[in-house]
């Protein structure tokens, strides 16, 4: 598969380090220059922009997380006047006040080119139709790979979010070869499809780019037979650009960063100091090219690993594992630490499991209560009951030596858990309910 920018996607590290420590200093100046907040910040650490002398003089420089973005909403941490912004992009704002991010014409180049490379590096080009069915909106997703791939020459089809049947019509009659959405959404486009009859293994689909929300290992099989395609997975997140931050190539070894244009940390979660290569810990990102709205050090909350040697693929950027775990995801549940992905690991495990689920926290007799509702198929759920008791038990009885929580299991039904066209609602916590 062609490599879309060869200069730089399999530069030598001395090359890439020389490159992100010129466009580092650049870019702390640029920020203290222009940015009240981090002015602030950095004098009150004794810190100017004349004491990045090497790459690791970036842990000199303060945090940002999502708090710092809200306090100066809307346009606080703006480093260019209103009339210099091309275009502006907002996170839901479900939690509190939206975070607004500002693009300049440059920047908006510089998302394109960083979303064609994810699209190569998946396996897009100029003779793939794409049908781009993420939210346009304000979500910075649709519009960052809209862009990106319509820049590698491929036919894009901006169908949006909804209207599954649509879709599928069009995938059909279009021709259409990738689809661009959340795992979620795909696997739900191939049940709705199943159900009217489509033969996937007819059509041209053939590669599915996702994000959004984690492509796990079992959703991925699923998909990838039932939608006959190849899934990829890329990251990206709106504080630091959108998509277009790492994508994964066809070894499926990782996501490749762009680290032309973002300095990766991987931080300690708790103490915010720097971890070996391989460690788990937190993502910290440094965009080393925006101009509207620069942001130093930015605490994704996302928990994953870098790996710094060379790709199959002949790429030489370093590689982040997948976002399986995120810091402020962490549910305490009778005193126990308990991520998501845990649970999610122990119950794809079993066979008879689709890869649809719940997990409802709530309080009962002043106690924690966990449930667990997942779909099975079609054929345990209408098998003997022993059957199922005995994989209710199973599953239980793994969840307790993973997690030492016990936990009910209700099994139910396929098609019976809510589905969606955007992120899946996998947790819902009951405890804080008024």
């Amino acid at each position: 598969m062609p490599i879309w920018n060869p200069e730089i996607e399999t530069a030598s590290r001395e090359e890439i380090e020389t490159l992100q420590l010129k466009r580092l200093k650049m870019t702390v100046n640029w920020t203290y220059e222009r940015v009240a907040y981090y002015r602030e910040r950095m004098d009150a650490m004794g810190v100017s922009p004349d004491d990045i002398q090497s790459l690791s003089d970036v842990r000199k420089l303060p945090f940002t997380d999502k708090t710092a973005l809200r306090d100066t909403y809307p346009f606080g941490m703006f480093a260019l006047p209103l009339d210099e912004i091309t275009r502006l992009h907002s996170s839901s704002g479900t939690t509190g006040k939206p975070i607004v991010v500002g693009y300049s014409k440059g920047d908006l180049n510089t998302w394109t080119e960083l979303c064609a490379r994810v699209g190569s590096e998946a396996g897009v080009d100029r003779t793939d139709r794409v049908d781009m069915a993420f939210l346009y909106g304000m979500f910075t997703g649709g519009w960052g790979m809209h862009y990106g791939l319509e820049r590698t020459g491929a036919t894009i089809i901006p169908a949006g979010s909804g209207n599954t049947e649509r879709h599928l019509m069009m995938m059909r009659d279009f021709g259409t070869t990738v689809l661009v959405s959340t795992p979620s959404y795909a696997l739900y486009l191939a049940e709705v499809g199943e159900k009217l009859g489509y033969d996937f293994e007819k059509l041209p689909l053939r590669l599915g780019v996702f994000g959004g929300e984690p492509c796990t290992g079992k959703l991925r099989e699923e998909i990838e037979a039932r939608l006959h395609i190849r899934a990829t997975d890329n990251y990206g997140l709106s504080e630091v650009m959108g998509p277009g931050v790492s994508g994964e190539c066809e070894a499926a070894c990782g996501q490749h960063i762009a680290e032309d244009h973002f300095l990766a940390e991987i931080v300690d979660p708790v103490t915010g100091e720097s971890l070996p290569e391989g460690e788990l810990g937190e993502l910290v990102i440094t965009p080393l090219t925006k101009e509207a709205f620069p942001i130093l050090r930015y605490r994704t909350h996302d928990l994953t690993r870098i790996h710094y040697e060379k790709c199959d693929c002949g790429r030489t950027m370093a590689r982040m594992d997948q976002v399986r775990q995120r810091t402020d995801d962490m549910l305490i549940i009778r005193g126990v630490n308990v991520f998501p992905s845990q649970i999610e690991d122990v119950l794809f495990k079993a066979d008879e499991v689709a890869p649809h689920y719940q997990i409802i926290v709530d309080r009962v007799h002043n106690l924690d209560d966990l449930t667990i509702k997942l779909e099975v198929d079609e054929a345990l759920f209408s098998d003997k009951m022993k059957d199922m008791v005995a994989t209710q038990k199973n599953i239980q009885e793994a969840i307790h030596s993973v997690l030492g929580l016990r936990s009910k299991i209700v099994l139910v039904e396929p098609g019976s858990l809510e589905r969606t066209q955007g992120k899946a609602k996998r947790v819902v916590d009951l405890r804080n309910k008024e």
